[in-house]
């Protein structure tokens, strides 16, 4: 019997010490990465969103912000690198291949304070509203920053341009509505809903919002 156990706790000290090799390999390769994409994104991306992502108003927005690596898949922000946003600043980045576009993500990810829940913000229902009421809190609520036709910094806000396809092509309507929701820490978009909101927008207004945004893309 005590020769059992013996073998037992042998086993399970191997397999203990298998595991643990694996999870310091899996950390040393994540660190890795990190280190790849901390250097590519100096390389490339500093320039405008700044040393450490923390970005520039009116010039290019914040990638390290806590609100926007919580609810951005990795699918969204690698697509955009890669394929930038037509009609504004942000230029393709595709000449860079898969693996390194990964490494940048992965360097942004590292700054993420915040639990990543974009799997459950994409799976939001689609918005359904009023296009023409959208247009009015739009125009009232959100085109100072972000424009008129949502153009963004050409037009000489502080927003990005929420109105083009480059953005409206890759966000899902749960990302926008959580972004107006609860807007972003340490930036100049802030939530417009409840009683600390620049405006006390309700779920419908939102997505009144939401439906509108989505007709300026396809003109």
């Amino acid at each position: 019997m005590l020769n059992h156990n013996k073998v037992a706790v042998q086993l399970l000290g191997g397999v203990l010490a298998v595991l643990l090799a694996g999870i310091q390999s899996a950390t040393a390769a994540s660190s890795s990465l990190v280190a790849k994409g901390e250097k590519l994104y100096n390389q490339n991306c500093a320039v405008c969103h700044q040393p450490d992502a923390i970005g520039k108003p009116g010039f290019a927005p914040s990638l390290a912000n806590p609100e926007l690596l919580s609810i951005a898949s990795d699918k969204f922000l690698m697509s955009t690198i890669r394929d930038g946003r037509v009609g504004t600043g942000m230029p393709p980045f595709s000449h860079l291949g898969r693996k390194s576009i990964r490494a940048i993500v992965a360097y942004l990810r590292s700054h993420a304070k915040l639990p990543n829940k974009a799997d459950k913000v994409d799976a939001q229902r689609t918005a359904y509203g009023d296009p023409r009421l959208g247009k009015q809190w739009y125009n009232d609520i959100c085109a100072t920053c972000h424009g008129v036709k949502g153009n963004g910094y050409a037009a000489g806000g502080t927003g990005t341009a929420i109105g083009l396809p480059g953005f409206l092509n890759k966000a899902s309507d749960g990302f926008i509505r959580t972004t107006i929701k609860y807007g972003r820490s340490n930036t100049r978009m802030r939530g417009f809903q409840g009683p600390s909101g620049l405006a006390n927008l309700s779920d419908q207004e939102i997505d009144d919002i939401i439906v509108y945004l989505r007709t300026l893309s396809k003109k």
